[in-house]
C-alpha cells in the first residue's frame, strides 16, 4: 500500500503520515498498550498530536482520551518545543529510556559497602546499621541506607492506624533528663531477641551507665504476662537506686507494665514509634547477643544458666567508654553504694 493510500485508510493528512513513517523507520509505529494504565502509550501521544494540529484544547484531548485534564496538560509541557509543537515521538522515547534508565545502588559504593559489612558480621540487624550509620556519619547523606522520604505505598493502599495497643503509656520525652546524659546509674533499655518465626524471645535490659546486661528467661513465649513474670523478680534483685527507670519500644510484650511498676517501682517509659535509636546502648547490646542466640534458632531452649553465662561473658569485657573497665567491676562498685 502507498503512503498516501495509508494515510486515507486511517484518516490523517499526508504530511502527518509522512512524519510518522519517519519517525517509525519503517517498523510499527504504535506500541499498541503502555506499561500500565498511569502511563500513556504512543498511540495516545500521536493522538494527542493530531488533536493539538487541529486545535484542540486541552480538556477536549483529555475528554478524547479518558484521561484527566493535568495529564494532558503535563505532557503538552514536558513535551513541546519552544515554539509550542508537541513532539510524540520524541516524548515516547523519553518515556521509555526513563524507564530502563540504570537506578544506582546504594551498595554499589564501596565505602558504604564495607561500613555495612563491618555491621553485618556483627551480627547487626538491617535497622540497627541503618539508624548507627546515620549517627556515625550525620553530616553525610551518601553514608545513610534511607533516604529519609516517606514509605512508597501503592494507590488506594489503605494507610494504618498509628495508634499503639498500650494503655497509659508515659512517653520518653517525660523521661528525666538525667536519663539521656548517662550520669545517674539506674537508667534501663529493655527489648526482645526474638527466635525463628517469632515464636520464642529472650528479654534484654541494659543499664545506660555502666552497660551492664541482664537477661530474662522466657521459655514459655514472649507474652505481656510472660514478660512480666519474668521482669518482676530479675528487677527486684537490684537495690532501690538502680532501678530509677526503664525505657522500651511500644511492644505489646509490654502491656502489663503498670504491674511492673507497682511491684518494682521502677519508672517504664515507652519509645516514639519506629526510633529504636531511642534505645542506642540496648540495640548495640541485642546485636552483640546474636553472636550467642542467632534469629533463625529456637530461643526457648536456652536455659537461665546459659542466659547467665552469656551475660556474664558480655559483663566482663573491657570498655572504652567505661575507661577499660568491665561493666562487671563498675556495676558491682554501684551495687555496693547506699
Amino acid at each position: 500500500m502507498s503512503r498516501p493510500a495509508a494515510c486515507d485508510a486511517v484518516g490523517v493528512h499526508p504530511r502527518q503520515g509522512y512524519r510518522w513513517f519517519k519517525a517509525a523507520r519503517g517498523k510499527n509505529p504504535f506500541e499498541r498498550a503502555a506499561r500500565s494504565g498511569r502511563y500513556l502509550s504512543e498511540e495516545e501521544r500521536l493522538r494527542i498530536a493530531d488533536l493539538r494540529l487541529a486545535g484542540a484544547g486541552v480538556r477536549r484531548i483529555a475528554a478524547e482520551l479518558g484521561r484527566a485534564p493535568s495529564t494532558i496538560s503535563r505532557e503538552l509541557a514536558r513535551n513541546s518545543s519552544r515554539g509550542g509543537a508537541y513532539r510524540p515521538y520524541a516524548a515516547q522515547k523519553r518515556c521509555r529510556e526513563r524507564a530502563r534508565r540504570p537506578k544506582p545502588r546504594k551498595l554499589d559504593r564501596i565505602k558504604l559497602a564495607l561500613q555495612v559489612e563491618l555491621r553485618l558480621v556483627r551480627n547487626w540487624s538491617p535497622e540497627q546499621i541503618r539508624d548507627d550509620l546515620a549517627r556515625t556519619f550525620p553530616d553525610r547523606p551518601e553514608m545513610h541506607l534511607r533516604t529519609g522520604r516517606a514509605i512508597r505505598r501503592h494507590r488506594g493502599e489503605p494507610r494504618r492506624a498509628s495508634w499503639s495497643k498500650i494503655r497509659d503509656m508515659i512517653l520518653i520525652s517525660e523521661r528525666p533528663a538525667e536519663a539521656d546524659d548517662r550520669a545517674v546509674p539506674g537508667h534501663w533499655e529493655g527489648d526482645l531477641i526474638v527466635g525463628i518465626n517469632a515464636r520464642s524471645a529472650i528479654g534484654t535490659l541494659v543499664e545506660r551507665t555502666t552497660r551492664y546486661v541482664m537477661l530474662l528467661h522466657l521459655p514459655n513465649g514472649h507474652s505481656a504476662d510472660a514478660v512480666r513474670d519474668a521482669m518482676i523478680p530479675t528487677i527486684q534483685t537490684l537495690p532501690e537506686h538502680l532501678r530509677r527507670s526503664l525505657t522500651w519500644d511500644q511492644g505489646t510484650e509490654l502491656a502489663r507494665h503498670k504491674d511492673i511498676t507497682l511491684a518494682t517501682d521502677l519508672a517504664i517509659y515507652f519509645c516514639d514509634p519506629h526510633k529504636p535509636w531511642q534505645r542506642g546502648s540496648n540495640e548495640n547490646t541485642n546485636g552483640l547477643l546474636r553472636q550467642y542466640f542467632p534469629k533463625s534458632t529456637d530461643l526457648s531452649v536456652h536455659s537461665p544458666e546459659r542466659l547467665l553465662e552469656v551475660a556474664d561473658e558480655l559483663n566482663q569485657r573491657p570498655r572504652k567508654t567505661l575507661n577499660g573497665q568491665s561493666p562487671a567491676v563498675v556495676f558491682a562498685r554501684l551495687q555496693a553504694e547506699s
